[in-house]
């Protein structure tokens, strides 16, 4: 299990090599929303305060934590660019190669 905001870092580390990728290339695209479905268990622990965390689960693996809570989840986030000089956020444009078992 990974934590959620692992998940989100890394996504945000692929859109950022994507836009370098695509630096001043013929052909690139304004990213969108992105949506991302994922399983998650809900865990609370009790040492150091009430933290809810959310760990992403393999769907496969979600069988192992019928007795945890697992939720699914559908999150739409809309990446923006935020320029170094504090202007406004504007849209990204990306391209890449395709990945291995990308869809």
């Amino acid at each position: 299990m990974i934590e959620l905001v692992d998940v989100i870092s890394e996504l945000r580390k692929q859109l950022i090599a994507s836009v370098a990728e695509g630096h001043g290339k013929g052909v690139r695209f304004e990213l969108g929303p992105v949506e991302l479905e994922t399983t998650v268990v809900v865990t609370s622990g009790v040492d150091g305060g009430a933290k809810v965390r959310l760990w992403v689960v393999d769907a496969n693996a979600t069988s192992t934590y019928t007795e945890s809570q697992t939720q699914r989840m559908k999150l739409t986030l809309t990446p923006k660019a935020v320029p170094a000089d504090g202007s406004a956020p504007q849209s990204m444009l990306i391209a890449g190669g395709e990945v291995d078992g990308e869809r």
